[in-house]
């Protein structure tokens, strides 16, 4: 294995990216940059049956819209190709053979109703059923067959699986990047199938085999994968291989009580976990998506770097170079982390001011037009202008302002009751004075109006209320006179004077 730092990220296509794999995508990236190393993606279909058609492009077509796109993977620089672990699996026979011979594995040809009557009679029992050296020499594996039974038994086409063997009264001292030494006892451990009879590995021998064929120098993953550390590292023992180094990702949590945040949490706690859109092949289930929903993938990068990592400091806001330049493991945290969805949307709201008016202008323009609504964009841009500050999403802009474009039926009852006697005498006075200005600029029509009611000895909210009022049809809204700016004297008079009528 080279020096070079190189990590992977190895999902399989059994469904749409969680957004705790898109953070574990996020981190081995940022580790890879900031050590001038290689990011590669690895499909890990090996489990057929959990196979999801539509997954493998998905996962693809996220990371490439997250802006942290593998520098190898299927189809691009295949250093180590195939990608696909389904097409790499005629490597992993002869690995297994090997365990077999070097006698870290043996092969195990119980069929699945004899395990399930021996699970239940342990059970009845009071035990928990562990396939392990405590009973592998007496189950029909190849440590109590002779080799001639064992070779008649594949000969005949029996169904068998190739099982490690764990070996027994040992301690294993392990490190974590994250979680420093780790401590396990091997006599309480399984012996985790590695092959099946139908050719295929199982996760364990196909992660393994690939890791080292592929130079993996880091691996970067899960919390949930800290379980399966101590047989990926017996694993490199037995083929004789330098293990990379390993980290465990803490948990991403539900927002409210205990647990991980899991794929069904979904849009029924009112927000995507998933990155982009996607619908059930099978069920036609459909579940949202960050890109969908109006977040930027600034904002997904940004929010799920912190959720586990920070830099030492009380900084928040990061873009994807000065999270490379200050990604550090030793700066993951060991405890699970609380997904915030109103954090989310903070930080959205702020990369959306940082987007360019036009291009706000022009995502605005698709909602208008969808609404049978046609103005000029430049009219659009300073509607923009004038609102984005109060928004978390560009969907957001048509309720913070569709009085630019239509004028109000109705008017906010609430509001309403401040409507006296003489408002509306004063409206039409207000009129006037509107009526009478030649420079129709927010500025100067705030002066003037100020000044007018100066001199009338007219308090201001007796006026200001019930004149955004007439116009907008709440109490809401940018800045009253910019407001009448973009209206124009005629629309504004007329706004008037529908208020005065109606009210």
């Amino acid at each position: 294995m080279s020096n070079d730092v190189r990590v992977r990220f190895a999902p399989s296509p059994t469904g749409p990216l969680h957004i705790g794999g898109v953070r574990t995508a996020l981190f081995n990236y940022l580790f890879a940059k900031k050590n001038q190393g290689t990011f590669y993606l690895r499909i890990e279909d090996t489990d057929q049956n959990r196979f999801v058609p539509g997954a493998e492009a998905y996962i693809l077509e996220a990371l490439e819209w997250l802006g942290i796109p593998p520098d190898e993977t299927i189809g691009k620089n295949e250093k180590f190709g195939p990608y696909r672990q389904s097409e790499r699996k005629v490597l992993y026979r002869e690995y297994a053979n090997q365990l077999v011979e070097k006698g870290w594995a043996y092969y195990a040809f119980d069929t699945a109703e004899a395990l399930d009557q021996l699970r239940k009679e342990t059970e009845e029992a009071g035990k928990t059923f562990i396939y392990n050296h405590t009973n592998r020499e007496v189950l029909e594996t190849s440590l109590r067959l002779t080799p001639e039974e064992v070779s008649s038994k594949i000969a005949a086409g029996d169904e068998f699986v190739i099982r490690f063997k764990t070996p027994t009264d040992q301690t294993l001292h392990l490190n974590d990047l994250i979680r420093g030494d780790i401590k396990f006892d091997t006599n309480l451990l399984d012996d985790k199938v590695l092959f099946k009879s139908d050719g295929m590995p199982t996760y364990h021998l196909a992660n393994i085999v690939d890791d080292h064929l592929m130079e993996t120098s880091h691996v970067i993953r899960g919390e949930e994968w800290l379980p399966s550390l101590p047989l990926h590292e017996l694993l490199y023992t037995a083929f004789g291989w330098q293990a990379p180094k390993f980290a465990h990702l803490p948990l991403i949590l539900k927002p409210v009580g205990n647990g991980k945040l899991s794929k069904r949490d979904g849009d029924k706690l009112g927000f995507p976990v998933f990155p982009l859109n996607w619908t059930d092949p099978v069920s036609g289930e459909k579940s949202s998506g960050y890109r969908e929903k109006g977040f930027y993938p600034e904002t997904v990068l940004n929010f799920l770097a912190l959720l586990g990592w920070n830099d030492g400091t009380d900084q928040e806001i990061f873009s994807l170079d000065e999270l490379i330049e200050k990604f550090d493991l030793s700066r993951v945290h060991k405890a699970g982390a609380k997904f915030d969805p109103e954090k989310n949307k903070w930080f959205n709201q702020h990369y959306l001011k940082l987007q360019s008016t036009n291009s706000l202008a022009e995502e605005f323009q698709i909602i208008l037009k969808e609404k049978n609504i046609a103005v000029s964009t430049a009219y659009v841009e300073k509607v923009v202008d004038l609102v984005k500050e109060r928004a978390t999403f560009v969907s957001d802009f048509y309720d913070l302002s569709d009085f630019f474009f239509v004028a109000p039926k109705e008017y906010d009852s609430k509001a309403l009751k401040n409507w006296k006697e003489d408002t509306s005498q004063l409206m039409r006075d207000t009129a006037t004075v509107l009526d009478k200005i030649e420079d129709f600029t927010s500025i100067h029509i705030e002066n003037t109006v100020k000044e007018w009611l100066a001199v009338e000895e007219i308090g201001m909210g007796k006026v200001m209320q019930p004149l955004r009022l007439s116009l907008v049809g709440a109490l809401k809204g940018p800045h009253l006179f910019d407001i009448i700016e973009m209206l124009g004297k005629v629309e504004t008079l007329a706004r008037i004077s529908k208020a005065i009528e109606l009210n």
